[in-house]
């Protein structure tokens, strides 16, 4: 990378020399650095926004999460949901890490251990579903595609066990016959079909209610297009789905765990069950929202 002095970015942002002097000292142009006395600046440096100028505060809790995430806020909303949806959607699929270990990864980017041991894959997909929440936030409002559902698979096991296991196509579509529980899900050879016809139909309704997001995560996970790691895609799409349409998201924890399975189960016939879990894990959301004064749709 190419570095300008001082003077070159004065003359480029049109300001005084000692205004790009102040924004270095305080922080307010990333990756600039002192060598003696001299600041080099990064040749594609972005200038500071005035203290005086307006901008409009983050609105709808997408907007918030999207700031918090673009401006490392730790503390926020944000880091609570990195910790608590990877926490207890990991923990659902048997993940032995504890919501303290967790968060500790999530803080330090390190593994505190006592005298206990890990699986390194449950520490694996502990960072990769960070990586995962990042995304769907990123992408909360793009159309729910083929591609998207594949990457967040990919970032979910890329490096674990699995990436190097010929069965499991990491970032692709399952190529052997799985089950969930006693019930037989799609076929490998049919996965494609179904998935398109299933994501076509989902997307012909541009602004979805929580019954339309339910009833895609059951047949998504009636297909189990995956051969591991649907629960945890599945979640997250919901998750996405429910911030790109502006309805209070969820987080399914070990409390309703039993219900969320048996609303799957039961979906065909009754989906009372499901949904009043979810609404459920939604009034507890809505709790997190409170506390940090993030207005919603009553």
């Amino acid at each position: 990378m190419k570095y300008l002095s001082v003077s070159e970015i004065a003359k480029l942002w049109n300001m005084s020399e000692r205004s790009v002097r102040n924004y270095c000292a305080t922080g307010k142009i990333p990756d600039a650095f002192l060598t003696g006395k001299t600041w080099n600046i990064p040749e594609n440096a972005v200038k500071p926004d005035r203290k005086n100028k307006h901008t409009d505060k983050p609105k709808t809790l997408l907007d918030i999460l999207k700031f918090e995430m673009n401006n490392k806020v730790k503390g926020g909303i944000y880091h609570k949901i990195q910790i608590d949806l990877t926490y207890n959607s990991n923990h659902i699929e048997g993940s032995k890490l504890t919501h303290e270990q967790t968060r500790y990864i999530y803080e330090t980017n390190t593994i505190g251990l006592a005298q206990n041991t890990v699986n390194v894959d449950d520490v694996l997909e502990t960072v990769n579903h960070f990586k995962c929440i990042d995304l769907i936030i990123d992408k909360a409002n793009y159309e729910l595609s083929e591609s998207l559902i594949k990457k967040l698979h990919f970032i979910l096991k890329n490096g674990t066990k699995s990436s190097s296991n010929e069965r499991f196509a990491v970032g692709d579509y399952k190529k052997y016959p799985n089950i969930i529980g006693d019930m037989e899900t799609v076929k490998p050879e049919d996965v494609t079909k179904e998935m398109q016809k299933l994501l076509t139909g989902y997307n012909k309704t541009k602004n979805k209610n929580l019954t339309e997001i339910l009833d895609f995560h059951y047949n998504f996970e009636a297909i189990h297009p995956f051969q591991d790691g649907n629960g945890r895609v599945g979640r997250l799409i919901m998750f996405k789905e429910c911030l790109k349409n502006n309805i209070v998201p969820f987080i399914i924890d070990d409390e309703i765990k039993l219900f969320y399975y048996r609303g799957l189960k039961e979906w065909k016939k009754e989906k009372g069950y499901l949904t009043d879990t979810c609404l459920t894990a939604q009034d507890k959301f809505k709790s997190y929202l409170d506390y940090f004064k993030i207005d919603y749709q009553k």
